[in-house]
């Protein structure tokens, strides 16, 4: 808030739009999972039945999946586990990259569809409850348990009824289907896919995030790519939703278009010139 106000009187655009920025995800990360809790506490029967089903008919053997996971050498593990835990991280350089850049009008696209997919993750997964895509650690000799194998029994509190108040200081997702952290990757890797540096780099770490997401958090292929797809829907929205805003690369066009202009006019001016001369 205090950076927003001092961007404010600065009238700094960049410094407005990033602290902007951070407000407003923050506030939706609030509400939203607020009401996630509400919506499973009172959510209809779990579809972790049919999910399992669509994932076996797309040829995802689980078991088989976890068994072979658990042999993959520990620093692999370790790193996708790392950029499993490392979207919030992704989130702030994102805002901070494209708010040091002048990339305002990019930036409030993705925010904008960041928070209509995280409406839409929130209100479908409220309508569609699942507990995940659950292994028990204790079978293997790697893995550890995913987010959503660690959140079972409050999601079974929030549902039987014996968890009725909500503890501010340890609150965390509880949606499966679709996965946003698949959709939130994708938006994320589209608002800094511009900047040529980053868009080797950022991609292989979205790649890796989104694989493993099933591992990790606990959730099934179909949430994956049904938060994939919703990514896409959500950036379209977003264009029409995103107020006009004037970034550096909008005004970079604008010059150049102003200057080919002139210098159209003015070979013009000469090629009248000399037809003149003849």
């Amino acid at each position: 808030m205090g950076a927003l106000v001092i961007g404010r009187v600065r009238a700094d655009a960049r410094l407005v739009a990033g602290a902007t920025s951070f407000l407003q995800i923050t506030l939706f990360t609030i509400l939203g999972v607020v009401l996630a809790y509400l919506l499973a506490a009172a959510s209809g029967p779990l579809c972790d039945n049919w999910l399992t089903v669509v994932d076996k008919r797309l040829g995802f053997d689980w078991p088989a999946i976890f068994a072979l996971a658990d042999k993959l050498p520990k620093p692999i593990l370790l790193i996708a586990g790392i950029a499993y835990h490392s979207l919030v991280l992704q989130m702030v350089a994102c805002v901070l990259v494209l708010a040091g850049t002048g990339r305002l009008a990019r930036l409030q696209r993705t925010m904008a569809a960041a928070i209509l997919a995280g409406g839409v993750t929130v209100l479908v997964s409220g309508l569609l409850p699942a507990t995940g895509n659950l292994f028990d650690p204790d079978h293997y000799r790697q893995l550890w348990g995913s987010v959503a194998w660690g959140d079972r029994g409050l999601v079974r509190g929030l549902r039987d009824g014996s968890i009725r108040q909500l503890d501010l200081s340890h609150m965390t997702g509880i949606v499966s289907f679709p996965s946003y952290h698949a959709a939130l990757t994708v938006i994320l890797l589209w608002g800094l896919y511009p900047l040529a540096r980053l868009r080797v780099p950022a991609a292989i770490w979205a790649g890796l995030t989104i694989l493993a997401t099933p591992l990790f958090g606990g959730h099934y292929a179909v949430d994956v790519l049904a938060g994939l797809l919703l990514a896409i829907v959500a950036l379209s929205v977003a264009r029409g939703l995103a107020t006009p805003v004037t970034d550096r690369d909008g005004m970079r066009r604008r010059g150049r278009r102003a200057t080919e202009a002139v210098r159209t006019s003015g070979l013009n001016g000469r090629m009248h010139g000399v037809e003149v001369i003849r």
